[in-house]
């Protein structure tokens, strides 16, 4: 599994396996790793969960490319829970692209309907 960097504008703020997913609906999520210039979007992430499009953000692969989605998305609970839990969606990832960089995802959905 490999593992993705998710910018803010240009400006690298953490990663995340995107561990889990759902294929139909092109979503990949998982738990974000943020680094120290997470710092500056932070309060952001924890307010507001609807709009967060004034940040920018985005996710790359390890090669450095930028996945094409419909939005990137960092849900910060980190103030609710204990232990504090971070996660990261992309959402909207278009088909072949989301078969070609998260094919356990797709098995493991597929996994869910033998025989279809």
């Amino acid at each position: 599994m490999q593992q993705f960097a998710i910018y803010a504008r240009e400006v690298l703020v953490g990663h995340s396996m995107l561990e889990l997913g759902d294929p139909p609906m092109g979503v990949a999520f998982g738990v974000f790793i943020p680094n120290a210039a997470y710092a500056t979007i932070r309060r952001e992430c924890q307010t507001n969960h609807a709009d967060q499009s004034a940040l920018h953000l985005s996710a790359q692969t390890e090669s450095g490319t930028r996945i094409s989605c419909a939005g990137v998305g960092i849900l910060d609970h980190s103030a609710e829970l204990d232990p504090p839990y971070v996660e990261v969606n992309v959402l909207g990832i278009p088909y072949p692209l989301y078969e070609e960089l998260f094919p356990h995802h797709v098995a493991r959905y597929d996994q869910q309907f033998p025989g279809v």
